[in-house]
């Protein structure tokens, strides 16, 4: 009874012992899955200069061009990063069909930027995250860090990296301003290098509501292929100070006193 057993069993796997050399042939003749030919992986340098003690420099002319030299190629950096992103966005939102990569890719951009829900199929969100994943006027950014770290010289600048006056809202997430009103339970982020306050800055205005007015005016200046003038972008900024449209009037001057309009157009 064993014997017959196992007779009619080998006999069962006979046939699929001949299809097994088949198989193993068709999978190694199988084309290669092609890579995505949108999304570039572009290898990141860690490398950041070391940051220059900008109270040491004598305050007007010296300490500005200091701040200026240390972060426009911070700026500019970034702004290429996120360029980059746009363009890879442009290249499969004309695709009819998306790899699987391509849409873990997206999704993660997406989420990134607060899209958390992201369905490549609707118009509508592409509409929202291309108006998010945009560069920052070089002019504006540059502003905002002088203007909120006082040249690099503040105390949040000096001992937390932070050069764009961030707020974070959990209790230990950064450092509480002496000032800080009573009952107030806000604290001024933390970052681990000015690198990664430019990116959060950034990031900051792409993607949190208080700044839908600025996306918008960016959109704008887009279609209509104009120059992305800081002075112009700063018009969007009325929720990022409690000085509201004396800041914004502040930046817009830094920028046009300190001739940093003609950065926008490079």
């Amino acid at each position: 009874m064993r014997s017959r057993q196992g007779f009619s069993f080998a006999r069962t796997l006979a046939p699929f012992g001949l299809l097994l050399p088949i198989v193993a042939a068709a999978l190694l003749l199988a084309p290669a899955p092609q890579p995505s030919p949108c999304i570039v992986v572009v290898a990141e340098t860690s490398v950041e200069p070391a940051i220059p003690n900008f109270s040491a420099f004598p305050a007007g002319d010296e300490r500005k061009e200091a701040f200026v030299s240390y972060f426009l190629p911070l700026i500019n950096a970034e702004n290429e990063r996120i360029r980059q992103n746009r363009s890879q966005l442009l290249c499969l939102q004309q695709r009819t069909q998306l790899l699987p990569e391509e849409k873990h890719w997206i999704k993660s951009i997406a989420k990134r930027y607060g899209m958390n829900k992201f369905n490549p199929k609707k118009a509508g969100h592409w509409q929202t995250l291309l108006r998010r994943v945009d560069v920052i006027s070089p002019s504006l950014a540059l502003a905002q860090a002088a203007n909120e770290s006082a040249w690099g010289t503040s105390r949040f600048a000096r001992k937390g990296n932070n050069f764009f006056g961030q707020w974070c809202f959990k209790k230990g997430c950064g450092m509480v301003p002496l000032s800080r009103p009573d009952g107030a339970t806000y604290e001024v982020a933390v970052f681990k290098s000015p690198k990664q306050s430019v990116s959060r800055y950034m990031l900051n205005l792409n993607s949190s509501h208080h700044y839908t007015d600025l996306r918008r005016l960016r959109e704008e200046n887009t279609i209509s292929e104009q120059v992305l003038a800081g002075t112009q972008l700063a018009l969007g900024l009325t929720k990022y100070s409690t000085r509201g449209e004396s800041y914004i009037t502040e930046l817009q001057e830094m920028i046009l006193h300190n001739n940093w309009h003609e950065l926008d157009r490079s």
